[in-house]
């Protein structure tokens, strides 16, 4: 798979580097090349210097091509204006934009900006937004048969009740991520775009939980 990042920090670089590792291509795009030593000398992907909204600079990072984009610089309008671009220029399904200001984050979420990350997130967070599938397992009781996990949502649940999921599966939603922010989830809170959601089941049912929530819903149940 092919991924987009904009944005060589800390994080970008960090990113950058697992997705090499495990053997995606990787363009990383930023404005000022001495940011690109962060990647260290075995980095085999590429690196695009430029301004990571500029179509052009997108173009040459292969960003119609990408599976997921990253937009990890330092400024939020940047961030989240070239969230945009990949996302409604590009067709990027999967996209996630680092967000410092909390403020304008749940603004941008008003505005119907699709996936936006606060400062809390790490790169590994931000990795779960970037390659969405399967389940995080985050608890197990000390039994061995129940687990706490995130799982990923197919986006015919967003606008959907949680008691919808619970529904669907045997499984109950314990809380729910949104913007940072753990949430106790209740029966009529509404499924919302950039949602984490944790599930508490059994362990046996994971698998089958996960690939149920990964799918478009059914036309009958929808």
């Amino acid at each position: 798979m092919h991924f987009v990042i904009m944005g060589c920090g800390r994080v970008g670089a960090s990113l950058a580097r697992t997705l090499d590792s495990a053997g995606h291509t990787v363009a990383v795009v930023d404005r000022n090349p001495d940011s690109f030593r962060r990647l260290g000398g075995d980095f085999s992907g590429s690196t695009i210097t430029g301004m990571g909204f500029d179509r052009d600079t997108l173009t040459r990072a292969r960003t119609g091509e990408a599976y997921a984009f990253a937009a990890v610089s330092s400024g939020d309008n940047s961030n989240i204006l070239a969230a945009r671009v990949a996302r409604e220029t590009f067709g990027v399904a999967n996209v996630a934009a680092r967000i410092y200001d909390p403020r304008r984050a749940q603004i941008f979420e008003r505005l119907g900006i699709p996936t936006v990350a606060t400062v809390r997130w790490t790169a590994d967070q931000m990795m779960r937004r970037m390659i969405p599938q399967g389940a995080v397992s985050q608890y197990r009781e000390p039994s061995g048969r129940l687990v706490l996990a995130e799982v990923h949502l197919h986006p015919d649940w967003i606008s959907r009740p949680i008691a919808d999921i619970e529904t669907a599966v045997e499984a109950r939603v314990a809380y729910v991520t949104r913007l940072g922010e753990g949430m106790l989830a209740t029966p009529d809170m509404l499924v919302q775009e950039g949602d984490l959601v944790h599930v508490l089941c059994a362990v046996v049912d994971l698998d089958d939980i996960v690939r149920a929530l990964d799918r478009p819903i059914p036309e009958a149940e929808a």
